[in-house]
Order: C-alpha cells, then sequence, then structure tokens
C-alpha cells in the first residue's frame, strides 16, 4: 500500500516533525496509530512521520480545563480515569465506540479528527464540551475553536500544520447534569451512520438552563445543532419539548446517500437518535418524564 515511501521518521519533538513535514513539500504525512491513512492509502506520500515520541501522548487537567494530546490513544481515552469522571464519561463512551479493541489500542483522537471525517466519533463529544484545537505549524501555535478546525480540515487548510493538543474548559458538574452519546451504525465496530453527543443542565424546576448538542455523519463536517439548543433553552425538560428538538434536528441535518444508508434514513435516524440522548440527559439530571 506504501511501495512508494522512501523514509519514516520518528521525530522526538514537535519542532522536529514540522522541519520535516516542511522538507516533505506536500510529500510528507504525519502518521500516528496509522489506522486511517492505511485504509485511505496515498500513492503521493513519500515520507511518513510518527509523532508517538514527540511528546503529544497524555490526558491531564489545566487551570482553564482539561488537555488531551493528540496522540493519545482511544483505549487510553475510553479507560482514563479522569475522563471517567468529567461530563458523564461521555468522552469515555464516544472512544468505546471506535471500531475494535486492536483498532482502538492504535487509533488516537488526533487522527480521527485530522482524518476530517463527518462521521469521526470523538468529533461530537468534543464539540459539546467546547473544545478547541490547538494546531503548530511554522509561525508557532495557535487554538482554534474545534468546529473550525473541523471545516477547514478536509480542503488541506492545515496540510502544513499538525494538530498537537484538544483543550477543553471544566464542564458543569453536579445532580442538575446529564450527557449522553449515541451510535448508530451497521455493526458495533463500523463506523457511524449518525452519532449524536448531547449534554444538558437543568435547573431546580427542570427547564433547561444549559443545551449542548452535535450530530455527526449528516452533513460535510460533525456540527453543533445550535437552532435545537436555542429551541431547548429556557424551557420545562419534557417529552413535547424533546419532540420539538428532534424536529428541529430534523430539518437541520444535511445527510447524503452513500453505500452505507440513504439521506432519508439518515434523516429520520437524527431524530430518533437525538431523542434517546436527550432523554438520557434529561434523567442523568434528575429530570422526570
Amino acid at each position: 500500500m506504501f511501495d512508494q515511501v522512501e523514509a519514516f521518521c520518528r521525530p522526538a519533538s514537535v519542532p522536529e516533525a514540522l522541519r520535516l513535514l516542511q522538507r516533505g513539500k506536500g510529500k510528507a504525512r504525519i502518521i500516528a496509530g496509522g489506522t486511517d491513512l492505511v485504509v485511505a492509502g496515498a500513492d503521493d506520500v513519500r515520507i511518513l512521520i510518527d509523532i508517538t515520541r514527540a511528546g503529544l501522548n497524555y490526558i491531564r487537567r489545566k487551570p482553564s480545563g482539561l488537555a488531551i494530546g493528540a496522540a493519545t490513544t482511544l483505549a487510553e481515552i475510553e479507560e482514563s480515569d479522569l475522563l471517567r469522571k468529567t461530563a458523564g464519561a461521555v468522552l469515555c463512551r464516544a472512544a468505546a465506540t471506535c471500531g475494535s479493541i486492536s483498532n482502538r489500542n492504535l487509533a488516537t483522537v488526533g487522527g480521527n479528527l485530522a482524518n476530517a471525517s463527518p462521521a469521526a466519533d470523538m468529533a461530537t463529544p468534543l464539540l459539546v464540551l467546547e473544545a478547541s484545537a490547538v494546531v503548530a505549524d511554522a509561525r508557532g501555535r495557535r487554538k482554534l475553536p474545534l468546529a473550525e478546525y473541523l471545516a477547514g480540515a478536509p480542503g488541506g487548510r492545515f496540510s502544513n500544520a499538525i494538530l498537537v493538543e484538544i483543550v477543553f474548559p471544566a464542564p458543569p458538574g453536579g445532580k442538575h447534569c446529564g450527557w449522553s452519546f449515541q451510535k448508530l451504525g451497521r455493526t458495533a465496530v463500523d463506523i457511524a451512520l449518525v452519532s449524536v453527543a448531547a449534554g444538558l443542565r437543568l435547573d431546580s424546576t427542570g427547564r433547561v438552563k444549559q443545551a449542548r448538542l452535535a450530530l455527526g455523519a449528516v452533513a460535510p463536517a460533525a456540527l453543533r445543532m445550535t437552532a435545537a439548543e436555542r429551541c431547548l433553552e429556557g424551557r420545562l425538560a419534557d417529552a413535547a419539548l424533546i419532540a420539538e428538538a428532534a424536529a428541529e434536528v430534523e430539518r437541520a441535518v444535511q445527510p447524503i446517500s452513500d453505500i452505507r444508508a440513504s439521506a432519508e434514513y439518515r434523516r429520520e435516524m437524527s431524530a430518533v437518535l437525538t431523542t434517546r440522548a436527550l432523554r438520557e440527559c434529561i434523567a442523568a439530571a434528575g429530570g422526570s418524564l
């Protein structure tokens, strides 16, 4: 599959990896677990740059929230004690759906996002956690909203940059907060036909104080459902509200038909999975339906 590869490099730092990427003049590719790049293949690749020893494998607290290094494997996210105590373990739950065990032992969160698939399993929970992507290039490091990174990745906007870290603020917690991740695939190890991540914070009267909702595999990139969030906030969390929000999602998504499912099926299942996610959030937040 990589018969044309002429060099395999394993830099010990991000600056070294960036120098190698620049020298590749468009023929170099960043690799970590390799689970996406190997499947996609690439006849123009001449240099592979393995960043698994560049200091990007960690899950840690920061004064402003949490940080996950781009080379952190999905298995490590799935098993992280820190993430199990964060936002209802929504990141752990999403990571646990990313293919087989052997795949999760290799695949990294950075690769999952940088591959720019609209079905990336880690994208939706990170969007509801209001995550940012930290990218490094010749000019240094900069932080940008994850949604902006996901929108720019397919067009090669970051082809000369390396995704080094994902950061997000400490999410709200307590008995009035609930989180959910829902995924529909043809099999347990297949990519998503539709995925939904949600987070709700209720007040003491059962009204939605804060709503976060994101869907994957139903548009060119995973995206926040801002209209549905506005529909939810400030209102009593009941079955009628869930149905209204699910209908808003069904109108907003832009699915395609492919070998896995039709656009019509994805649209309908977007509403179904949204309903499931919101119900789970409300139950976890102490609401009643």
